[in-house]
């Protein structure tokens, strides 16, 4: 892929019409050429209107399809990419967390990959149904979570086994007991853990990847994402609210957000896409898993031929150095 330029700072996430924005640059551009007429100046205008609300409905879409009802979550694809995996329970401190899933398993081989491997994970599951997402809290893991996340990133780390995470959860849960209970602190700490551990690491997203709910566990040597995933700072309704004093702004902060995988990738936040079905992953899921699984062993693959001074160097490099103009040769 050709080196991208580096993003315009002229930010979109202001409280400026962003559709009056675009009528002024192209307005500027006219100008060059000469005075419009009335009938000339109608029609660009419309023809602007057009295209703004064809970038709208384009990074809304996006949005709903990692939001889809039926949209595959960490549990469907570890049945589908496991030979077996066990689910470790509990935080040792306080609790279970069931909005995140951690455990170890074994990889099923593939054409390319003819061994087995197994691998320590770590998945947000937001549940299916009203009593599923009650009990799963829509996917919203508390201090608990994070904190049996990072036992198992120890575990991983004793055991000199690849960790594999999946990412899919709007943020961390605000909650007032999650607070009390410490909920920067276990986000952090999960950071800083995953951030120094010296195995192989693989995240993908495979829904939403938001705030530092998705970072927790998304500081990985390789982050993937899904071709209909997002990956933000914050939910496009949340960014409206603030932004605009209305989450019925919510297209436009999604707009403005760049949160699509493609835009992730090209400001170099994540390290490839992976293309979906085309309706969706949840479409084709069977054949669409051992796409994924492919991938996993690949990247493990790769890193697995590196020291562990030298993933560390590069993991750090990598995050340190966070640019388009600089990642430019991300794979889609």
């Amino acid at each position: 892929m050709a080196e991208e330029s580096k993003p315009n700072k002229n930010s979109l996430l202001n409280k400026t019409n962003v559709s009056s924005h675009l009528a002024a640059e192209d307005e500027k551009q006219n100008s060059l050429k000469g005075p419009l007429s009335s009938s000339e100046s109608a029609s660009t205008s419309l023809a602007l209107d057009e295209k703004f609300s064809e970038k709208l409905s384009r990074a809304w879409g996006v949005v709903e399809k990692s939001r889809h009802s039926q949209r595959p979550y960490t549990l469907d694809y570890l049945s589908r990419i496991f030979v077996d995996f066990e689910e470790l329970r509990g935080d040792r401190l306080y609790g279970e967390d069931p909005a995140l899933v951690c455990g170890v398993g074994q990889l099923k081989k593939t054409e390319k990959f003819s061994e087995s491997k197994s691998v320590f994970f770590i998945g947000h599951q937001k549940g299916r149904g009203t009593k599923q997402k009650i009990e799963r809290n829509f996917g919203m893991a508390r201090p608990e979570g994070y904190r049996k996340a990072c036992r198992v990133m120890d575990l991983a780390e004793r055991f000199k086994k690849p960790l594999l995470t999946f990412i899919d959860t709007p943020g961390a849960y605000p909650g007032i007991g999650a607070e009390e209970r410490g909920q920067s602190e276990a986000i952090a700490t999960s950071i800083m853990k995953i951030f120094k551990t010296t195995v192989p690491t693989v995240g993908i997203v495979i829904g939403e990847g938001g705030s530092g709910g998705a970072l927790a566990i998304g500081v990985v040597d390789r982050l993937l994402m899904l071709e209909n995933s997002t990956y933000s700072v914050i939910s496009p309704e949340s960014c409206a609210a603030i932004l605009w004093g209305s989450a019925s702004e919510s297209k436009k902060a999604a707009l403005a957000l760049k949160l699509g995988a493609i835009d992730v990738l090209k400001l170099g936040l994540c390290d490839e896409v992976i293309p979906e079905p085309a309706g969706g992953a949840h479409e084709e899921l069977e054949f669409f898993s051992k796409s994924i699984l492919e991938r996993i062993h690949f990247h493990f693959h790769d890193l697995e031929k590196m020291a562990a001074s030298e993933r560390n160097t590069l993991r750090y490099e990598k995050f340190r150095h966070i640019d388009a103009a600089q990642h430019g040769q991300a794979n889609v």
